[in-house]
């Protein structure tokens, strides 16, 4: 007996879909990926709100540890959310990267690790980081405080990190600034929505600055879509406009609007955990074998 595709769900866009799924995940699990044994350090920062900055960078970093990278996520941001997704506890007894940044801490002392995966580490954020930028003010080299003590833990750790992800506020304070001055990579999260790129002429000033006055090496390597709605014409002419002024930097992979990612954190997990399977998920894998295969020196050459 024969029929028309439809009748069968052979040619829905459904069907259509979970087909691509199907083939994306096959493309995955057939993927390459090395890692050079030298420290990459991202930070991950967006001075707008709502972007998608930390849930893309528990997503990235738990997508790289899945596939061998030993990643260290350092939770800068006051709120805590990014401790709260890896399932980190973040109480006001835990000790945080405040004591890093304050007492002087080594990391080694704070670090947790992930219940996801051994290869998936963080230093956690608590309450107490929403005073620091006023405590930073009359420290002894205030803006360098996070390098150092990065230093000092890689120095020392017993088994090489591949990534260090820096989840920053959205603001450009002494936590952001600390988070320039220790990484040599800025991965920026853009929305496909209206007023993507608000803000984003302030960042890359700020990004210019840095590299003048504190850190030289300092440059923009990774750019991504997120929240993106292939259906809306909108969300097409953001992307198409941030591929033509950022070329070098965009990553292929777009980051679908998906209810499962925004569930994800509230269970303690990436998406990545959460629903392995799910279109996000897919996705963030995508983005993280696009980063690991990019090299830095390829990557800074992009960005003159």
């Amino acid at each position: 007996m024969t029929g028309s595709p439809d009748a069968f769900g052979e040619d829905t866009p459904l069907a259509r879909e979970l087909a691509d799924l199907s083939s994306r995940r096959r493309s995955l699990e057939a993927a390459d990926v090395s890692f050079s044994g030298e420290t990459r350090i991202l930070t991950v920062s967006n001075q707008k709100g709502g972007v998608g900055k930390t849930t893309t960078a528990v997503n990235v970093a738990a997508a790289i540890a899945a596939v061998g990278g030993r990643v260290l996520v350092v939770d800068l941001d006051p709120q805590g959310n990014a401790s709260t997704a890896l399932g980190i506890p973040h109480s006001s007894d835990v000790k945080s990267i405040y004591d890093v940044l304050i007492n002087e801490y080594p990391i080694e002392k704070v670090v947790q690790q992930s219940a996801e995966s051994p290869n998936l580490l963080c230093v956690p954020s608590t309450i107490h980081l929403a005073g620091a930028e006023i405590e930073l003010v009359s420290q002894v080299a205030r803006e360098h405080r996070l390098r150092t003590a990065l230093n000092a833990y890689l120095e020392r750790a017993e088994a090489p990190v591949d990534f260090v992800i820096i989840d920053c506020p959205p603001s450009l304070g002494l936590l952001t600034i600390n988070a320039f001055t220790a990484a040599s990579e800025v991965f920026i999260p853009i929305q496909c929505e209206y007023y993507a790129l608000e803000g984003l002429s302030q960042l890359l000033g700020s990004v210019q600055m840095i590299q003048k006055h504190l850190n030289p090496q300092l440059h923009v390597s990774t750019i991504l879509l997120t929240m993106f709605d292939g259906r809306t014409r909108l969300a097409q002419q953001v992307a198409e406009e941030v591929r033509t002024h950022f070329a070098g930097q965009v990553l292929n992979t777009v980051i679908p609007r998906s209810v499962r990612v925004s569930e994800a954190p509230s269970f303690g997990q990436t998406v990545v955990e959460y629903d392995p399977q799910s279109a996000g998920a897919i996705a963030y894998r995508e983005a993280a074998v696009e980063i690991i295969n990019r090299s830095e020196r390829s990557n800074e050459e992009g960005t003159r």
